[in-house]
């Protein structure tokens, strides 16, 4: 069962619809007494619908996407080929767009979401509700859901946009609101009307000209679209798998894959929103009282969550297949091929994993794999020796460096020594929680760097 198509007639009537709840905020403004800080709730309220539209949207986008891989959040999974079809209606959700479904949740999450809190708990700011108001409020709303449903999904736009094309109209929506925030200051001096108007007449200038190119069929210049366009490329091309008989299959264990990737949880709060996000909630939380650990906690777990979900999606669902003259990675999640490497010409390495040293399990470093040449892993994988005997693979030295008890002592007395200095800081009575905040914001990095070099020695020779 598929959704059904709009109609001409429905078309219009949505397009209609959308219009008019986009011109009411003008007119709000200009002849019904709307002062910012409706405009504020109403654009905030539009902003979350866009924010949780587009990250279901760019979840379903088929063209690919440029991208910075290196920096966006669950960037591990930009390189996953297939998608999974949830129901007989809804079309594929491809893992590759995650990351940008993330960067929109996440931006208004980590920026956005508590700005506005604090902003509302600060100015505390008088609110007139009125028939306008809830009108425009839920016009807008409900378009959007509509577009969603008839456009997106039955009308099948999702064939011809990609995931970072998709940011575009978040984006927008967030300079509003915060310029909106900036001008609140200024609506009751002089000028503030003029440039509320303006703001407004900019926003619903965008806005119906987007309902207009989408709904009519009325010659209107694509101005917006040059503005805004992204260069889409093609997803990452299908991989079929060689032919012939199957003779050798191996799967992933779980167990280590998961503690592999505890250390991905890290750089998930390496990135600039969670990072900012976190120091702001830990700030709350220490000059704010225990109502903040709530939040601190529901924040910290759902960031670990995520980066362990993608690094078990990434690399936890493969099987690995020997074919006549190559290796197949076949994600049987996805019910696609991953990658292929030759297994003459490709170049075989055992890795020196903390995980695989801890749990006794083993992964191997392959370069050469197909496409482009690049690098994959294989596994982790229960049993190595076992691997490499069934997939017959060319190992040259499948042996990894002994234990080391001399690495392993001096590093964790290195560790040690460099953690004195601020556990001793911690619990002197001379520093106040002021001094200690800017202490572990200004030098803390400094000391982590040095105990977190150690002990990855010393686990890697354990």
């Amino acid at each position: 069962m598929r959704v059904r198509p709009p109609t001409r007639w429905e078309r219009h009537r949505v397009g209609s619809v959308a219009a008019v709840a986009n011109f009411v905020p003008l007119v709000g403004v200009l002849t019904l007494g709307w002062d910012v800080y409706s405009l504020l709730l109403l654009y905030w309220i539009e902003g979350l619908v866009t924010v949780l539209l587009a990250a279901a949207k760019a979840l379903f986008a088929e063209r690919g996407s440029p991208g910075v891989p290196d920096i966006e959040p669950l960037h591990e999974l930009r390189e996953k080929r297939g998608g999974w079809r949830p129901t007989s209606w809804l079309p594929a959700i491809y893992p590759r767009n995650i990351p940008f479904a993330a960067s929109i949740l996440g931006v208004w999450a980590g920026a956005v979401l508590p700005v506005s809190v604090l902003f509302w708990l600060v100015v505390a700011p008088v609110i007139r509700p009125s028939l306008s108001l809830f009108v425009s409020g839920a016009g807008l709303v409900v378009t959007q859901g509509y577009e969603f449903r008839s456009d997106y999904l039955a009308e099948r736009e999702y064939t011809e946009v990609s995931a970072q094309e998709i940011l575009r109209e978040p984006v927008q929506l967030g300079v509003v609101i915060l310029t909106l925030g900036l001008v609140a200051s200024a609506g009751t001096r002089p000028g503030g009307l003029f440039l509320l108007t303006g703001i407004v007449v900019v926003k619903t200038t965008t806005s119906v000209y987007r309902v207009v190119t989408d709904h009519t069929e009325l010659p209107v210049p694509a101005i917006f679209e040059q503005t805004f366009h992204e260069d889409n490329g093609e997803p990452l091309p299908d991989i079929d798998a060689p032919d012939g008989p199957v003779r050798g299959r191996v799967s992933v264990d779980a167990t280590p894959v998961l503690l592999g990737s505890l250390p991905m949880v890290a750089f998930g709060f390496a990135h600039r929103s969670t990072f900012v996000a976190l120091i702001g909630l830990t700030f709350a939380v220490l000059t704010g009282g225990s109502v903040w650990l709530v939040p601190w906690l529901v924040f910290v777990f759902v960031v670990a969550g995520a980066r362990i979900g993608s690094y078990y999606l990434r690399y936890g669902t493969i099987e690995y297949r020997r074919y006549a003259e190559e290796l197949v990675a076949y994600d049987t999640a996805l019910g696609a091929v991953q990658w292929t490497a030759p297994v003459d010409s490709a170049t075989f390495s055992i890795r020196n994993a903390i995980p695989n040293r801890l749990l006794d399990t083993g992964t191997l470093d392959i370069s050469g794999v197909d496409p482009d040449g690049r690098n994959a892993q294989l596994g982790p994988v229960a049993d190595l020796d076992a691997t490499i005997e069934t997939l017959e693979l060319p190992v040259a030295d499948p042996t990894r460096p002994e234990r080391d008890s001399a690495v392993i002592a001096s590093g964790l007395v290195l560790a040690l020594c460099f953690l004195a200095v601020p556990v001793g800081l911690a619990f002197s009575p001379k520093v106040g929680t002021a001094q200690l905040i800017g202490l572990s914001i200004g030098v803390g990095p400094i000391f982590l760097l040095p105990v977190v070099l150690m002990i990855w020695v010393a686990l890697r020779r354990i």
